[in-house]
This record gives structure tokens, C-alpha cells and sequence, in this order.
């Protein structure tokens, strides 16, 4: 990411005097880091992953390029209704994630905050809302986002929408897993269709979301059974392809593009080598800007994170006839609503199904569902088998980082795992 550092260092710096030009200076780096993706992938990394990095990437540019057909959305929003008359997803979390990989976070932060924003509202929402009120985000055509599982939501989207003057859609989602609330889930998703051809103009047709709908349970299907295959194989990891394939698995599903990275992942699983190191399932965001981290986790045949939670929220058993009935199970059976216990349980099976020989708990800073639930998660997965390690800081703010702290604990939590066989 070294092109974006270099042209996201001015970005902050140029917003003061004009919004517009350091929009411009912000695409034209992530353009050309988007080249080099391109003409110079990392051949650490498998093709998978080398694929993903120029998708996540495109994912980025897009909104830049093309707001008026943009659609601002939470990270656990089903997106196929937007695919399906061709918006593209513009993310909170992972657009932050990209101010942060280019270092120009620190100043977005301290502009949400001087506006009265609390500092414990969670660091990718402060960054995004300083951003866009900054002028740098351009207007997108409306927003649609979900309670799920961040109530820094229900703060966020509210005031963009009031900031951009544009429509709002909430999906309201209860924590019951009943078929009530199923049908009240699906019901929304109908209006919501509605919503977006009224905000469009276009047509939704449901033969057509049913296809796409199809092709997002394939590639669920294909993701699990690639976590499965690799309980016993080495594959090298980096610290943003699983935050790539969580924000992918969620605002890409539904795509060829997104399917065709599945895909290329079970062929790839087939070929690799007997594991190397031990397997460490990350719970929530990973800090990929922590050199602590990077020191431990990157690159390593030594360890490697073999899954990220984010990837993994859907129970691919509840499917439907009904292409809205099916967003409705998703959203109701997602891992992350409701009590902690559902996220813990999940979060176990996919670590035991990925060969997981550690998992650490991510204390994000401001994420009182993560903060609350991780005593509970460390006892529940060392019943399980399975040691695990809290770890605290900031997925994108690094004035939160407590990089002494993270490189003690992080080594030394790897260091028991190789000493160590946990049964």
C-alpha cells in the first residue's frame, strides 16, 4: 500500500482548502495502487487472494467515480437488491479501513470528535462521518443499512442521510430466530425493493434476484467448504485478505466476481501443502496496520490466520424458495444477532472446522458487543478446546494501538500454542 500512503498523507492536508481536489488525489492513488494489484501482485500470496486485493480495490474506486449510482450501506446489509439495478456498495467499514491503510485517518477522527462525537463511538464510524462531513466522501444516491450488529448504526446513517440530503432505509432486524420474524424481515426486504425502484427508477425482477440469489448460496457453500478443506494445509496469509473476504462475503455476495473468488479458492486448497505453523481464528477486526501484528502474523509459516468471523456470519442451512425470505434468514440467523452466545458458538464451529490451534478475541475500541461478550468467549472456547487470547486496541485508529502491549501478549500467546498441544 505504499503508493496510497504516499498520496494519502496530503488527503487530510487538502480537504481543508478543497474537497473536491483531494477526492481527485484520493482516487488517483487508489487508481494506481489498483495498477500495480494489477502489473505487480504480491507473489507471496496465492491468486486467490492476489484476485481479491484488486476486487476489494475496485469496490473502493467505484463510489469515487461513480456516486450517483452508490448506494451508502452497513457491512451486513443484503446487498443483491441494490446489485440488481446496478448500485454499487459504498461501505462504512471498509472505506475507513482504506482512509486508514493510507494514513489519513488521525485527521477524520479529530474532526468527528470536535463535533461532539463521542470517543468511544467506534473508530470506523468517527473516521467515515469526519470524511464526508469534511466534503472528501461524495453524495451517493441513497442509503440502506441494518441494526445488525453495530449500534454505532443507528447514529451513523441517520446523519449522512441528513448531511447528503438523500432517502434512508432502515431493515430492522429482531434477535428472535422464529418464523415471525422471519416473515417481518422479508416483508422489509419487499419494501425495500420498492424503495430502490422508486430511488432508480429500474426494475427489480424476481426471476432475475432469485438467479442472483442462487449464485450467493453457492458461494457461501463454496467459502465453507474451502475453511473446511484447510483445517490440515498451509496457505499464506496476509493480514487484510480475511477482512477482504468478510467485507466481500457480505456487500459483494451475490456477484460472479464474488463466486469466482470461491471458486479459485477451492482450487487453489486442493494443491496446497501439508500445514505449516499453527492456525489462529481471528474473532471481529484485525488491526492490519499493527506492526505488533504484522511481527507475529504476516507472512509467517510459523502461525497464520486461517479465518476471520466476518467471513463466516450466515447459516447456509436456512435457504428458501422465496429470494426475500432467504435475505430475511440470513439476517435473522446471522451469527451476530442477538445474544453473545450465538457469536461464540459460531465463531467455535468455524474455528474448529478451519484446524484452529488458538483464536483471539479482538477487543475493538467502541464495540460494546465485542467488549461485553469476551470473558464469556474465552472460557466458552477454552471448554471448547480451543486456548484463546483478548486481545485490546483499534482496527483503524492507531493512537488506540498499544503496540508494546500487543507484541508482549501476542508473542507470548503464540509461543504457549508451540509449546503446548491444547486437547
Amino acid at each position: 500500500m505504499e503508493i496510497v500512503k504516499t498520496f494519502g498523507k496530503y488527503v487530510d492536508r487538502w480537504c481543508e482548502t478543497s474537497s473536491e481536489k483531494a477526492r481527485w488525489l484520493l482516487k488517483t492513488g487508489w487508481e494506481a495502487q489498483n495498477l500495480k494489484f494489477r502489473l505487480v501482485p504480491d507473489r507471496r500470496l496465492n491468486k486467490s487472494d492476489q484476485y481479491m486485493a484488486g476486487l476489494m480495490m475496485n469496490v473502493m474506486l467505484q463510489p469515487l467515480k461513480h456516486a450517483e449510482q452508490s448506494v451508502l450501506v452497513s457491512v451486513f446489509t443484503p446487498c443483491e437488491l441494490m446489485q440488481e439495478v446496478g448500485l454499487y456498495p459504498y461501505n462504512v467499514e471498509s472505506f475507513s479501513c482504506y482512509l486508514a491503510g493510507s494514513q489519513a485517518e488521525r485527521a477524520f477522527l479529530q474532526s468527528a470528535e470536535d463535533s461532539g462525537l463521542s470517543e468511544t463511538l467506534c473508530s470506523y464510524h468517527k473516521t467515515f462521518i469526519g470524511a464526508a462531513e469534511s466534503g472528501l466522501l461524495p453524495k451517493p444516491r441513497c442509503i440502506v443499512y441494518t441494526n445488525l450488529a453495530c449500534d454505532a448504526n443507528l447514529l451513523t446513517f441517520q446523519r449522512l442521510a441528513e448531511l447528503y440530503h438523500i432517502p434512508l432505509f432502515a431493515i430492522d432486524v429482531p434477535s428472535g430466530r422464529n418464523e415471525d420474524n422471519i416473515k417481518y424481515v422479508a416483508e422489509q426486504l419487499r419494501n425495500l425493493a420498492l424503495f430502490i425502484e422508486k430511488t432508480t427508477g429500474r426494475k427489480i425482477e424476481e426471476e432475475s434476484l432469485r438467479t442472483r440469489l442462487d449464485r450467493s448460496r453457492r458461494t457461501l457453500k463454496n467459502y465453507n467448504m474451502f475453511q473446511n478443506q484447510r483445517a490440515d494445509k498451509y496457505i499464506p496469509s496476509d493480514l487484510v485478505s480475511p477482512l477482504y473476504s468478510g467485507m466481500t462475503n457480505n456487500i459483494l455476495l451475490g456477484t460472479q466476481a464474488e463466486e469466482k473468488y470461491t471458486e479459485m479458492l477451492l482450487q487453489e486448497i486442493r494443491k496446497a501443502p501439508a500445514k505449516k505453523g499453527k492456525h489462529i481464528y481471528w474473532m471481529h477486526t484485525i488491526p492490519f496496520w499493527s506492526d505488533a501484528v504484522k511481527e507475529a502474523l504476516l507472512l509467517k509459516e510459523e502461525a497464520q490466520i486461517v479465518g476471520c468471523e466476518l467471513a463466516q456470519v450466515a447459516d447456509i442451512t436456512k435457504t428458501s424458495d422465496d429470494p426475500y425470505e432467504e435475505m430475511a434468514m440470513r439476517l435473522v440467523y446471522h451469527a451476530l444477532n442477538g445474544p453473545i452466545s450465538r457469536r461464540i458458538e459460531a465463531g467455535i464451529q468455524h474455528a474448529k472446522e478451519a484446524g484452529a490451534d488458538g483464536a483471539v478475541w479482538f477487543n475493538h475500541w467502541g464495540c460494546k458487543h465485542t467488549l461485553g461478550g469476551s470473558r464469556i468467549a474465552k472460557k466458552r472456547f477454552e471448554e471448547a478446546g480451543i486456548p484463546m487470547l483478548i486481545l485490546d486496541g483499534d482496527g483503524c485508529d492507531r493512537s488506540h494501538g498499544g503496540e508494546g502491549q500487543t507484541s508482549t501478549r501476542l508473542g507470548a500467546f503464540l509461543e504457549m500454542l508451540g509449546d503446548n498441544d491444547y486437547e
